[in-house]
């Protein structure tokens, strides 16, 4: 499936411009024709080619695709360099951000769709990596988001974004996901940056308040496994092509089928040999 890329510049509550990259399907001959939508949001180096792969990858899948440039706080739309000076801005960057600022960075991408006339107008998934895996899963705060596959978000991520702001992510969609509402989290058993317990603490709480999620811990698997470009040598195309069918399988479920009202199973599952 062919897309199109665009972007739009959005003016935010901080006087700042958020802008919002967008990867949109393109069929011959349907030109009139609606698809889901999807937020992609970043590692902590702002949408660079990795990040634009993946997120036309989704787009050419048949989904309408927004890739918002975070960083618009500090910095223009430009993704930051994969160096020490680069991941140095977006290390400082992601913890002085305000989490009202990133929660309207996904509102204004939720309205933003829903301005678009090749979006069908009905439910929002999201994903991300890294940083962006963490703000896919505090994405589920809107309920116009209805399903997100989140890429190695790491625990400290999860518990505090440092600089004494307490991030309430975990605790806040654990309490405030619906029944209709779910998650896929993925994790590598071999990232440094997300710890055993971290995981733990993650999959209990989730487990603990009835969340709908898949939990993935894939062997051997390191952290930004998933960038194909400056990845340290942790790239793995085998293992993210098979991350992609849990996250394509959970978009074209939640996101392309009308599955009526969500109704609670009363019987329960039946132990059987």
């Amino acid at each position: 499936m062919l897309i199109t890329e665009t972007y739009h510049d959005v003016t935010t509550s901080y006087g700042t411009k958020l802008r919002i990259y967008t990867f949109t399907p393109k069929i011959a001959g349907y030109p009139h024709a609606k698809f889901p939508g999807v937020i992609c949001y970043s590692e902590i180096y702002q949408v660079t080619g990795p990040v634009r792969r993946f997120a036309q990858r989704i787009a050419a899948d048949g989904y309408v695709v927004v890739a918002p440039a975070i960083y618009h706080n500090f910095v223009g739309p430009e993704p930051l360099a994969y160096d020490v000076e680069g991941t140095d801005m977006g290390n400082e960057f992601k913890i002085k951000k305000p989490l009202e600022s990133y929660d309207e960075d996904n509102k204004l991408c939720c309205d933003y769709l829903y301005s678009l006339p090749q979006f069908d107008g009905k439910r929002i998934g999201a994903t991300g990596m890294c940083l962006g895996g963490h703000l896919a899963f505090r994405s589920l705060l809107d309920k116009r988001v209805t399903c997100a596959t989140c890429f190695f978000p790491t625990d400290i991520h999860l518990k505090s974004l440092g600089l004494g702001q307490k991030d309430d992510s975990l605790v806040r969609v654990s309490n405030e996901c619906t029944k209709d509402q779910e998650m896929v989290l993925i994790f590598g058993t071999l990232d440094t940056h997300v710890s055993p317990e971290g995981r733990d603490l993650i999959r209990k709480e989730l487990r603990d308040h009835g969340v709908n999620f898949t939990f993935l811990e894939i062997l051997a698997a390191q952290h930004a496994f998933i960038r194909d470009e400056f990845s340290k040598g942790r790239y793995d195309a085998s293992i993210t092509q098979s991350c992609l069918g849990f996250l394509f399988e959970q978009f074209n479920r939640k996101l392309k089928t009308d599955l009526g009202e969500y109704v609670q199973l009363e019987e329960k599952v039946q132990h059987v040999c």
